[in-house]
């Protein structure tokens, strides 16, 4: 007997396509996006993601935070990995 994880979870890691940090590629029609608040994860999320409401939101808090300077390279948002995963997954399935 194993812990299964939530469909869910499982699918938002699909969606997400975590990628590991030396690796710059971003597939079309994605963006590559830095979360978290101390140690950065780096994701590539669908660009469709960023008219969505809730994603609006996280993009204010990033603007307020760090301006339009993200010395990352790409999109840094200040949020927990793990609620960033819970939004998106909530997005794949709208």
């Amino acid at each position: 007997m194993g812990i299964h994880l939530p469909s869910m979870i499982l699918n938002a890691k699909q969606v997400l396509k975590f990628q590991s940090r030396n690796q710059l590629h971003v597939p079309k029609g994605h963006i590559a996006v830095y979360v978290g608040e101390t140690k950065k994860t780096r994701f590539a999320v669908p660009i469709s993601y960023l008219n969505h409401p809730c994603f609006l939101d996280l993009l204010g808090q990033a603007e307020e935070e760090f301006g339009f300077n993200h010395p990352m390279g790409g999109l840094t948002i200040p949020c927990d990995k793990d609620a960033f995963i819970d939004l998106t997954s909530r997005l794949h399935c709208c």
